[in-house]
């Protein structure tokens, strides 16, 4: 009946972070309560810690949940280093040996907060480097590409690369199918940066003249979908 009763809250908890938060973390403390030796019962009150912005709390469950043989979470692990001021900690967890058993996403998230933390420590160009991997090419569709693509926008942004961030952006809109990222509104925020709308739609094209150019008479390869079409005329 215990298991029951805190696999119940854990459930509560997943079905509410999205929508309602502190709700979640509510139910995922309930289970760490009655369950604090259960990896999964840490795990989720470390999750829900996390989305909800205690740094702290979040840091302790998700490390004891990895002891516990739970799930690594070792992207939100350095987040949190990271948003406690520590980002040497964040890029730590990069270089150890468990990065190289992660599932290809949790790498590539972690990479990304890997590189927020260099930013964090000034070594802005280091953070454009940092993420130009192999998985940063626009014709590959896969879960991370618009995270990763918008990432890298934002740190070429960052060190003044305004015509090349807006490119990236551009590509991280095309490949953004859920719409989690604000690529657009990063675009709207380029133009002026560019010299205004006329620029910013020949770099819209030239991204679809690359694109037609790699994949004559396609409308997409294996592993990605089709382009989306950026609406030029938002600046007109």
């Amino acid at each position: 009946m215990v298991a029951e009763d805190v696999g119940a809250h854990v459930v509560a908890a997943g079905m509410l972070l999205d929508s309602e938060p502190e709700k979640a973390l509510e139910h995922a403390r309930y289970a760490r309560k009655k369950a604090s030796r259960t990896p999964a019962a840490r795990e989720a009150n470390g999750v829900t810690a996390y989305h909800v912005g205690n740094w702290s709390e979040a840091l302790s469950e998700l490390r004891a949940a990895r002891r516990m043989g739970g799930q690594s979470h070792l992207a939100m692990i350095a987040d949190c280093e990271r948003a406690m001021g520590r980002p040497q900690r964040a890029l730590e967890l990069l270089r150890s040996e468990e990065t190289n058993r992660l599932p290809k996403d949790e790498e590539i998230e972690l990479r990304i907060v890997a590189a927020g933390a260099r930013r964090d420590l000034g070594q802005l160009e280091a953070a454009v480097v940092s993420l130009q991997l192999p998985e940063l090419d626009p014709r590959q569709r896969n879960p991370w590409s618009a995270r990763l693509f918008y990432a890298y926008a934002d740190n070429l942004a960052a060190v003044g690369r305004n015509e090349e961030a807006f490119t990236w952006f551009v590509h991280a809109a095309n490949a953004d199918d859920e719409e989690a990222t604000d690529a657009p509104e990063r675009l709207d925020e380029l133009v002026p940066l560019l010299g205004g709308p006329e620029e910013a739609e020949r770099l819209v094209e030239q991204v679809d003249v690359d694109a037609a150019e790699q994949h004559p008479g396609e409308e997409g390869t294996s592993g990605q979908g089709p382009a989306h079409d950026v609406d030029l005329g938002v600046w007109d």
